[in-house]
């Protein structure tokens, strides 16, 4: 866990230089790089591991100047984390960095964005203007990008607003006000000081996206809220491509999905895929024939064409400097079936044809950009033995270009090279796994562990993540194999990139919990290797992972002798009541109530056994504290043995990189105390 983490690659929108976030040992800097041999160096000069993430890095499109924010988002009670206990409050705030000269950077105003992943800093196509969304209720605020003068709030509307987007010649903004049971697009002018409805429903409207020449704004429509919807059936949500005359307000449907589950708003990854691109066609992604696919259709409506035919899934998504093509990354696999658990990169034109593959082999690519004037695609990538770094792509593959951030040290040779492994559950359905097997496993019978993402919209992959959650839990099953555990990372259903069907699968979740099922398939399957001690399997994961950890334990402990559970969901029937307006008010309130609790470990405490390691921040905005303080005072009644590593002021995507050191050396000692002792000897 010594590299460097790269994040958020952006690109300029008229000179070749990237830029991009590296998070090294909890120190977080931005990084640029320019054309045309990308040489990288750092520009900020950060040094501390203070639990300030940057977030939403932007660059002018002059390439000059970075905008950012700095620090957590806020909590209920308005407070930034402060796991590093700081003297003062610490803030959320809006920074800028002049790139050339050693110029300090400047503060621009405050963020306080209330929720995770609500940052959302836009610059000006002018690179004169930076707009974001702020505080709680969501506000849209302004500043100039040299701060000389102090931020404002743009204007005041009703609801929360949120994805402002500047047209192209800078004088409107486009952004969605949200009224709870539906939202609308709107158009603010800057100089008039106005606003104007695109063609208002009683739906919800969002995701604007602006034409070329700023005359029309596509956007997304999906229903507005039912009331009194029973819980319990899994309902689709059809939805529809409209497009808008900015001039008048005015908007058509020029596309339509149906009304199948299937037909879903694919809301995992429209955001990113919904794109105004070249010669007046609209990029979008469906799931109708069950795999997340890109389609595009001129503005003007008629028959959508399917840019990414196949059996697999799209993902990260870019639109090309020239708005012609989609750079795209995906699982699909052409010679290697691994490469169904991997990323890389395709090209697709937005007219449609056979898309062009970028890169391949044993490597893994995401997040791709490309640079205005050389055309040059870059991406961050990884393996199975060597972290995430940025690359550029080249006609042999990829070249990384920031060499000299990886740690001489890095242990690269002693890491394992996972295995893909796939195993059938209970139920048929096929699961995908990632198999980590010690080099030196000894004489004896080796202990095994379990490994549950969360989520539970992830897929673990045949190397280190693109995710810094994940990034660190693949270190962490390295770390375990090294210690000598067989450790099999489980791709449960629920999960992406094995089909919406497989994503969606029925009576799962709070619904039945029919994804444990996989964990127990998990099981047989290392039970079935010869070199395992079969009552020697842990379990451990984080978040949904750590549900899925206690329910092993809870119902399961004859099979589970011991589990590490980061900071997991015990009772799912305590997050019912929020998850839908008047939710208690739905016909079958009672019956999900009693569902969601059965589907829960809090429902099987009387059967756990197994000693567990509780590990948890109790300023967790995901899951909150009050679901460990509730599962330890039902364990101490039980009489089970726990054990606990409370972070205090901590979140949930643990913000301290010592912490996270902590907390995964915590996991290897209490499995080394609970699982190593009296092996048995191996089978012959």
């Amino acid at each position: 866990m010594g590299s460097p983490f790269p994040s958020d690659l952006i690109a300029a929108g008229s000179a070749d230089r990237v830029a991009w976030v590296f998070t090294s040992r909890g120190v977080r800097n931005i990084w640029v790089a320019d054309a045309p041999d990308f040489r990288a160096r750092q520009v900020t000069s950060y040094t501390q591991d203070d639990g300030l993430p940057i977030v939403s890095l932007r660059i002018t499109p002059d390439g000059r100047t970075v905008v950012y924010g700095r620090g957590s988002e806020v909590n209920e009670q308005n407070e930034v984390a402060n796991p590093a206990s700081v003297a003062g409050a610490p803030k959320q705030q809006v920074w800028a960095l002049e790139l050339e000269g050693n110029k300090q950077p400047r503060l621009l105003g405050d963020l306080g964005c209330p929720e995770e992943g609500c940052e959302d800093i836009q610059i000006s196509p002018d690179g004169k203007q930076a707009v974001w969304v702020a505080k709680k209720p969501r506000e849209l605020w302004i500043a100039p990008v040299s701060a000389e003068k102090p931020a404002r709030k743009l204007l005041d509307i009703r609801g929360e607003c949120a994805s402002p987007k500047w047209s192209p010649d800078g004088k409107q903004l486009a952004f969605v006000s949200s009224r709870k049971d539906h939202s609308f697009v709107v158009v603010y002018d800057l100089a008039a000081n106005s606003v104007r409805y695109l063609s208002p429903s009683a739906d919800k409207d969002s995701m604007p996206r602006w034409s070329g020449d700023g005359k029309r704004i596509a956007f997304v429509r999906a229903p507005g809220t039912l009331l009194k919807r029973p819980l319990i059936p899994v309902e689709p949500v059809p939805w529809s491509l409209w497009v808008a005359e900015v001039s008048s307000g005015n908007a058509r449907q020029i596309w339509r999905s149906g009304n199948a589950e299937a037909d879903s708003l694919p809301e995992l990854t429209e955001d990113v895929s919904l794109n105004y691109a070249a010669d007046e066609r609209v990029v979008f992604a469906s799931e109708r024939d069950g795999r997340n696919h890109l389609y595009s259709i001129s503005s003007q409506g008629g028959e959508p064409t399917l840019l990414t035919p196949g059996n697999y899934d799209v993902e990260h998504v870019a639109l090309s400097t020239d708005k012609k093509s989609i750079i795209y990354s995906s699982n699909q696999f052409t010679t290697d079936p691994k490469d169904e658990d991997r990323r890389h990169l395709w090209r697709a034109s937005v007219t449609g044809g056979a898309p062009q593959q970028l890169t391949r082999g044993e490597t893994m690519e995401w997040s791709p950009v490309e640079t205005p004037q050389a055309h040059q695609v870059l991406c961050l990538g990884s393996t199975a033995t060597s972290p995430a770094m940025p690359y550029r792509v080249i006609a042999t593959g990829r070249e990384m270009i920031a060499s000299s951030a990886l740690p001489a040290d890095f242990p690269s040779r002693e890491l394992v090279v996972p295995e893909q492994v796939i195993f059938k559950s209970e139920d048929g359905l096929t699961i995908h796994g990632q198999l980590f097997v010690p080099p030196n496993r000894g004489a004896g019978r080796a202990p095994a562990l379990i490994f549950t993402h969360g989520g539970p919209i992830r897929q673990m992959m045949l190397g280190f993540h693109y995710m810094y959650y994940y990034h660190n839990a693949y270190a962490e099953n390295q770390y375990l194999a090294s210690l000598g555990y067989v450790v099999l990372s489980v791709n449960y259903r629920l999960g992406i990139m094995y089909g919406r069907a497989f994503r969606e699968a029925p009576n799962s979740g709070w619904r039945g919990s029919a994804e444990y099922k996989d964990v127990l398939a998990g099981a047989r399957y290392l039970q079935s290797l010869s070199y395992l001690d079969p009552k020697k399997i842990g379990l451990w994961g984080g978040s949904y992972g750590g549900l899925l950890t206690a329910l092993g334990l809870a119902r399961n402990s004859e099979l589970f002798p011991a589990g590490v559970d980061f900071h997991g969901v015990h009772d799912w029937s305590v997050f019912l009541p929020t998850w839908e307006d008047n939710a208690a008010k739905a016909p079958d309130y009672d019956a999900a109530l009693k569902l969601a609790f059965a589907s829960s470990p809090n429902a099987s405490i009387d059967k756990w056994r197994s000693p567990v390691l509780l590990i948890h921040g109790d300023d967790d905005r995901n899951v909150p504290f009050s679901q460990t303080t509730d599962l330890a005072q039902r364990l101490r009644k039980q009489g089970v043995e726990y054990e606990e590593l409370i972070f205090p002021d901590e979140i949930h995507d643990l913000l301290l990189w010592k912490d996270w050191v902590r907390a995964y050396g915590a996991t290897a000692d209490f499995f080394d105390r609970k699982l190593k002792s009296q092996a048995q000897p191996a089978a012959r």
